[in-house]
């Protein structure tokens, strides 16, 4: 069972701390599992994926584990359109793009300062408390990624 690097396990339990919440074997797994693939998994795979590594785990579990995680800020959620919450664990400022042909998601770096630039846009005194970037397409015929 691989298990979450010593920086990683530290940065979980300061921010479950920082919440008030406890670090827990299935937290940690949840945690691993989301920062071994970085591929925006639903609630379902990261399900099947922990399951492999720990049988015991209930979905409910899984979802819970994924709360904290979203609550405490070491995971984002990504809402792509009507489809089920993908999860991010990339927490730099970035965009993503949703392949309509394959239903992935990829992380898209943006220069620095971008984000912020959007956010000078906004009418009158409005304010964002943050900034979701997404284009959708597909891999154009004949290019390769």
């Amino acid at each position: 069972m691989k298990t979450l690097k010593q920086m990683d396990r530290g940065a979980l339990s300061d921010a479950l701390d920082h919440a008030g919440q406890r670090t827990t074997p299935q937290r940690e797994m949840v945690f691993s599992i989301l920062l071994d693939e970085r591929n925006h998994p639903t609630a379902d795979e990261v399900y099947t994926r922990t399951k492999s590594r720990m049988p015991t785990i209930s979905m409910a579990t899984v979802y819970n584990c994924l709360e904290a995680l979203v609550t405490c800020g070491l995971v984002k959620q990504v809402n792509i359109e009507r489809e089920p919450t993908r999860y991010c664990p990339n927490l730099s400022p970035h965009a993503h793009f949703h392949c309509r042909e394959t239903g992935r998601v990829y992380d898209v770096p943006v220069p620095e300062g971008m984000m912020k630039d959007l956010v000078k846009v906004l009418p009158g005194n409005y304010s964002a408390d943050s900034v979701e970037l997404v284009f959708r397409g597909h891999l154009e015929k004949g290019k390769t990624k």
